[in-house]
């Protein structure tokens, strides 16, 4: 039986321009800690569709679990300025939350 990760990345070859494949590939791949490999799929999607307001979260995320917490604070804030435009407040407050908690753990680490 075929993994979820290679149908995902057959059909990603079919269309490669797919953020809604390129971005369930990398939430798979998170979960066999290739950290690498999502991070490009969703840096990729962040650069080629800014619009699709799922990444920054994401992405946000892994910049955090990889110590880059000046990135993560920035995708925050990159999400929350899309959020508002499309007026998605229900994305908006996610990552509004997220950018919050990750402003008091730098503060408080300091």
């Amino acid at each position: 039986m075929e993994s979820k990760i290679s149908k995902l990345a057959s059909k990603l070859k079919e269309s490669p321009n797919d953020s809604f494949l390129k971005f369930a590939l990398a939430l798979e791949l998170l979960k066999i800690d290739q950290h690498e490999k999502a991070l490009s799929l969703f840096k990729n999607i962040r650069n080629n569709d800014p619009d699709y307001v799922g990444v920054y979260y994401h992405l946000g995320k892994l910049y955090e679990e990889l110590g880059e917490n000046n990135l993560a604070l920035k995708c925050y804030k990159d999400g929350i300025t899309v959020t508002t435009k499309l007026k998605d407040q229900h994305s908006r407050s996610e990552l509004q939350g997220a950018l919050i908690n990750l402003e008091m753990e730098i503060e408080d680490s300091l």
